[in-house]
């Protein structure tokens, strides 16, 4: 059975190399390496394939990188939350009892889509996608992570036959570092999408180490910006809103006056003030 691509082409074998990143695959983008620390590494060589499962530490907690590089150096990679890394070790003992209960590969018993099994696991506003899949070449088992509303995909792809190795590797390194996340253990509110005019509105709830928050996302054909609100000032965060929105409602509300009589002197009252702080129209796109 021969080596399964995953994808990510063009990206360097180099350990290590590139823009650090965070639990959650997000790139530190302000130019400056953020302060981390690798605590602990295990390399396995699963056919012409080299899979790296490092325990890292940053200022927003402790999360596993997994990296796949394949014979032609092409490099995957995906990041687990301890708790998350934890789950999928649980996937892997099941999708590795069913791999075995198959038998020898039959071509005309594969599905259309080559799925012969798939599960999900959810991460704040991460999902994992876990397809057991067959093709030309052989078994293996993709590992998908997505961003929601639209973010970066990627992916690894391990062949089906060192899914037991894997799981031992995964399995010693919970067994140094644990499994806890930290943080609120309640079910975080489910997000909300509220479309005006050519936009939409993304209201997601997630959580790090340093607490929970809400990340707002304006989304406009090919643009696309956010915001992050920490939880802790949600409250004054609403009560500005709602200060507006009643500024707004009693301008609307007055009668309008004129200066210089009937002639096209600028008017006065509610409607400049609604041309400025109006951010749901085609104007101030980079705005919320």
């Amino acid at each position: 059975m021969s080596d399964i691509g995953s994808g990510d082409e063009g990206i360097s074998s180099q350990k290590y190399h590139g823009q650090g990143m965070d639990a959650g695959g997000n790139n530190f983008d302000s130019g400056q390496q953020p302060q981390e620390q690798e605590l602990a590494t295990k390399m396995l060589q699963i056919q012409s394939k080299r899979f790296y499962l490092d325990v890292k530490q940053n200022r927003r907690g402790r999360f596993i990188k997994v990296a796949e590089i394949g014979a032609d150096g092409r490099r995957s990679q995906i990041f687990l939350a301890m708790s998350t890394a934890a789950e999928f070790r649980d996937h892997l003992s099941s999708f590795s009892d069913y791999y075995s209960s198959l038998g020898p590969p039959n071509p005309e018993n594969v599905p259309d889509d080559g799925k012969l099994k798939s599960e999900m696991m959810l991460k704040d506003n991460r999902r994992y996608y876990l397809d057991l899949k067959e093709n030309s070449r052989g078994r293996f088992l993709r590992v998908s992570q997505t961003i929601t509303r639209g973010g970066p995909r990627s992916q690894i792809a391990l062949p089906a036959q060192g899914m037991i190795e894997f799981r031992d590797a995964l399995t010693d390194l919970l067994d140094d570092f644990g499994t806890d996340d930290g943080g609120y253990k309640g079910e975080l509110p489910e997000g909300r999408h509220l479309r005006v005019d050519n936009k939409n509105f993304y209201f997601d709830i997630g959580q790090n180490n340093r607490g929970i928050y809400m990340k707002v996302s304006e989304v406009k054909s090919n643009f696309r910006t956010a915001i992050t609100v920490p939880e802790k000032c949600w409250s004054r965060f609403r009560d500005i809103m709602a200060e507006y929105c009643d500024k707004m409602g009693r301008a609307q509300l007055s009668p309008p006056t004129h200066q210089g009589g009937s002639g096209s002197g600028a008017r006065a009252g509610s409607a400049q003030p609604a041309r400025e702080m109006d951010t749901f129209g085609g104007n101030g796109a980079s705005r919320i």
